[in-house]
């Protein structure tokens, strides 16, 4: 009897999520299921072997990967090879569409199954990728219901599963609870949750202009407090040093950027993932990024859509602020914030749409993805 063996590939921290999500319920399925490819410890965690370290693939921006081009070639290829020496039950791409759609061309050509976990934003930019994308998956796993036309346009099997972080956090926090879950001393004034990113560029572009932000608010909220969640030890010890280096003091918490924004009055935070969790833990935000100049350029001539963050996609409206490239300074930023805290203290309505939007993306993600998937591979479907 063949062996059901998974090759996935994850390329940051919220598909390191999203897979290991994936495989705790693929394993529900089928208990006997291998998984080998890229990803991160959470991944890792659910019995995964990563061939090649996560962070490896983790480059944003049209200008940055340049830098990094013959590495990425060379791990791809890898993979390629590898998959074709000893064919997995199907490849599974999550996110990192750049990366991972080319490798599953040509792998579906050689007649491996092909699924790719997060729809590119082709609704928004790019939007010729959709005819490249035709051509690679035989299944499209999108997270929100505002993507499927598309691939109902171009007849591209597509299943709506929601997001897993809609799963799992609960549709009520509470700050008091998160910041005894820190064990953080009591506060007297306003708490800000400060979120510069996972990747060591991301934190080295933001965290300076986020750090100046919150020396702005402290002028005028004295008794501020904030909290920064490093995503590991390298980040810790790259934002300590850049507080340091600006006379600036917060309190740096390992990891558990979740309970940092249950903890939080209001979040600044970069443009990403983390804007959709914080529309899920119900705490108003502003929004921020700062791309290449000429990134900057190139994505704002190709944009097809009036907003970046998912929480104003979702809500085709702008909930958030969203501030970026040249809006983007420490003098905008800090007004913003403290306007949306003392905005957003009473407001039923935009509390009301946040409740709203995170019942419509509670779909079992992992379950709904994982029947998905062995349907397909069973060929149960078309």
């Amino acid at each position: 009897m063949a062996v059901t063996r998974y090759v996935l590939v994850a390329g940051e921290a919220s598909g390191d999520i999203l897979g290991a999500n994936l495989i705790a319920h693929l394993k529900l399925l089928q208990p006997d299921a291998i998984f080998e490819g890229i990803g991160g410890p959470l991944m890792q965690a659910q019995g995964m072997t990563s061939v090649v370290p996560m962070e490896r693939l983790s480059v944003m921006g049209l200008v940055e990967v340049l830098g990094r081009l013959r590495e990425l070639l060379g791990i791809r290829k890898q993979l390629y090879k590898a998959c074709l020496a000893d064919p997995p039950t199907a490849f599974i791409g999550i996110d990192s569409p750049d990366f991972t759609i080319p490798l599953e061309r040509k792998l579906k050509e050689a007649g491996i199954k092909t699924v790719h976990y997060v729809s590119p934003s082709v609704w928004a930019w790019r939007q010729k990728r959709i005819f490249k994308i035709k051509k690679s998956v035989d299944l499209m796993l999108a997270l929100f219901p505002f993507e499927l036309p598309i691939y109902h346009q171009h007849n591209i099997p597509v299943v709506c599963v929601g997001h897993t972080l809609a799963d799992e956090i609960p549709l009520e926090s509470h700050a008091e609870t998160a910041r005894n879950a820190l064990s953080l001393p009591a506060m007297t004034g306003p708490v800000f949750g400060i979120l510069p990113g996972s990747r060591g560029g991301e934190v080295a572009k933001l965290a300076p202009l986020f750090i100046d932000t919150m020396k702005l608010i402290k002028q005028q909220q004295p008794e501020a407090c904030f909290l920064i969640p490093a995503a590991n030890q390298e980040r810790k010890q790259q934002i300590a040093a850049l507080l340091q280096e600006a006379n600036a003091e917060a309190i740096l918490i390992d990891g558990q950027s979740r309970t940092v924004m249950a903890a939080s009055d209001a979040l600044l935070l970069a443009s990403g993932t983390a804007a959709l969790e914080a529309m899920l833990v119900k705490r108003p935000m502003v929004v921020a990024y700062r791309f290449s100049k000429l990134t900057y350029a190139i994505m704002s001539r190709m944009l097809k859509v009036p907003y970046v963050s998912l929480p104003n996609l979702l809500a085709n409206d702008e909930l958030v602020p969203e501030l970026l490239q040249d809006q983007a300074t420490a003098s905008n930023l800090s007004c913003r914030l403290l306007q949306t805290w003392q905005s957003f203290i009473g407001d039923q309505n935009i509390q009301a749409r946040y409740l709203a939007l995170h019942r419509l993306l509670r779909k079992n993600a992992g379950e709904t993805a994982a029947q998905a998937i062995v349907d397909l591979v069973e060929g149960k479907r078309d």
